[in-house]
């Protein structure tokens, strides 16, 4: 056979590989409204630059009759190419090839692409869409679900990771997303859960349908586990590469800058009254977020889960941050066991990848009940406090209103390392509201006063104006300096410019042990 034939039956093999199971089981994925592992990195990656690795491997088992069907690729499509020219590792499930379940050459795939990922420093981005471990091969399969765990948790912190969950996703495969940075899901088209609806009914005698057990909506209002909720495919390709343009290839670099036209010096006047007088009255904190940061442009993380808090990436002076933020429109702001640890996970995300850390706060305290004492919001909400005393990278905290008892030290004070502290000048620094404390400080004169309205009137203002104002913590030099509203993304910017060479260091120690 001359090369010239040599390579027309290569390119014959490739063509075929390029089909996986085939055109009828191709056809019925499209019928679910789902794309193809292979049109999926398509439309992630930029046109003509992928790069396909391992296309003709094929499984190696012999049991149950297994060793009779064998496709190229086996299951899964793995490579590299780039997004918006930058390099990302990636590998897609192949549903129409036995349903996408995970063989030890399967594994094996996975495993190079991520390992290539760390050596070079380029984020890796799997795509999911498969039936679990494949049965014929058993502890073989296994296996290799652990060593691609493993792995996870090696380059965790090391490379950005990120899943997408286009179809099934269950049992042991759910770990390895877990794991990862981010997991995007597509409503009414993926799903997550350890067990099924069967298992679930012959253990708990409970009857629960896919969706409900562990559906995009589930995951992203309920358990926490997803980050996005996307529409269809389309919408989660677009949010990837979002997500991709603020945060940097690996721990060692920074996140792109991308130039915008928003003014450093730019006034924002509406935060003069985006913040209502009477301090129990609700707004919404993503208003003042888009006011100050590039052109209004905040992209949202877990935006369905903990409502009480937002977090997310926003840039200032084209410059990535990442904003965390008490939400007075939702439970008035407080901190509970879900904002905490939402909030915990994405400072330390934003730490391990040199992603400056700006805090929005306004925070009434930790929120009462038996149900969260007993959910442990002492143990939960210490992660927040951890991740922020542990993190080196620059921190900016503004107090717009609220900050009282222990949810002021928690978020991001100076106490905790905060590299600048700024208040509004409604800020109230104290250890609990003006109500609350005159009716402890007061409960005698109170319990013998002919007038109690009065009297509690008279101790509020003499509490107010002793306590709940910056200007105590100001004086202590536990704020650095009050600003006007108006003023803060100015502020920010010039924090921001200011801290960029800053360099900070944790004790020598294998690492921490945060209250998990």
């Amino acid at each position: 056979m001359s090369l010239e034939e040599k390579i027309l039956s290569l390119k014959k093999l490739k063509e075929e590989a390029r089909l996986g199971g085939g055109e009828k089981r191709i056809a019925s994925q499209h019928e679910k409204g789902k794309y193809t592992a292979r049109e999926r990195i398509e439309k992630l990656l930029d046109p003509g630059s992928f790069e396909e690795l391992d296309m003709f491997v094929e499984h190696q088992s012999t049991n149950f009759g297994i060793d009779k069907s064998h496709y190229p690729g086996d299951g899964v499509v793995v490579g590299y190419g780039t997004i918006d020219g930058r390099l990302v590792y990636i590998f897609s499930h192949d549903f129409t090839v036995f349903g996408g379940s995970l063989s030890r050459t399967f594994a094996n795939k996975v495993l190079k692409v991520m390992d290539l990922a760390a050596k070079v420093g380029a984020p890796v981005i799997g795509i999911n869409d498969s039936g679990g471990a494949r049965i014929q091969e058993g502890v073989d399969s296994l296996a290799g679900y652990g060593d691609i765990f493993l792995k996870n948790v090696l380059y965790s912190g090391v490379i950005p990771q990120i899943s997408a969950i286009t179809g099934p996703c269950a049992g042991g495969a759910v770990y390895s997303p877990a794991i990862t940075d981010f997991v995007f899901m597509v409503r009414n088209t993926s799903y997550m859960f350890v067990t099924g609806p069967k298992v679930v009914k012959t253990v708990t005698n409970e009857d629960v349908s896919t969706e409900d057990l562990g559906g995009c909506l589930v995951h992203n209002t309920k358990s926490g586990v997803s980050h996005f909720s996307c529409n269809n495919e389309d919408e989660l390709i677009e949010r990837i590469k979002k997500l991709l343009s603020y945060i940097p290839q690996n721990n060692m670099e920074l996140p792109p800058r991308i130039p915008n036209n928003d003014p450093i010096n730019r006034q924002c006047f509406n935060l003069n009254s985006i913040v209502p007088d009477t301090p129990n009255k609700p707004y919404d904190v993503k208003e003042i977020i888009r006011e100050i940061v590039d052109e209004g442009d905040f992209f949202e993380v877990q935006e369905l889960f903990a409502t009480n808090i937002v977090v997310g990436f926003a840039r200032f002076n084209g410059n990535s941050v990442g904003i965390i933020a008490n939400q007075p429109k939702h439970l008035a702001g407080v901190l509970d066991i879900n904002a905490s640890t939402k909030a915990a996970r994405f400072v330390r995300f934003c730490d391990s990848f040199n992603i400056p850390i700006v805090t929005l706060e306004d925070v009434p305290g930790f929120l009462p009940g038996t149900k969260q004492e007993h959910g442990g919001i002492i143990r939960h909400g210490a992660k927040l406090l951890f991740a922020y005393a542990e993190a080196t990278v620059p921190k900016i905290t503004i107090i717009m209103r609220k900050a009282y008892g222990g949810a002021y030290d928690v978020m991001s004070s100076k106490h905790l390392r905060g590299d600048i502290n700024y208040a509004w000048p409604s800020a109230e620094i104290a250890v609990m509201g003006p109500k609350g404390a005159v009716e402890i400080i007061f409960r005698k004169e109170l319990l013998h006063s002919d007038n109690v309205e009065e009297e509690l009137m008279k101790y509020e203002k003499e509490y107010r104006d002793k306590f709940a104002n910056p200007y105590v913590a100001a004086k202590k030099g536990y704020i650095d300096d009050i600003i006007e509203p108006q003023n803060t993304r100015y502020k920010i910017i010039m924090a921001l410019e200011m801290l960029k060479n800053k360099k900070e260091k944790l004790p020598y120690k294998k690492h921490g042990n945060i209250p998990l």
